[in-house]
């Protein structure tokens, strides 16, 4: 019984981490979209 909440735990470990790199990810497009509006408006 104990080897499914040690595979729950793995898959939620991994999920949390997908989580993560999409937020970063989506932080750092919004970085670059803001950068290349200002760009464009010069």
């Amino acid at each position: 019984m104990s080897d499914i909440y040690v595979v729950l735990g793995i898959i939620l470990i991994v999920w949390v981490g997908i989580f993560g790199y999409l937020l970063s990810l989506q932080s750092k497009i919004s970085q670059l979209k803001k950068r290349l509006d200002e760009k464009l408006s010069e």
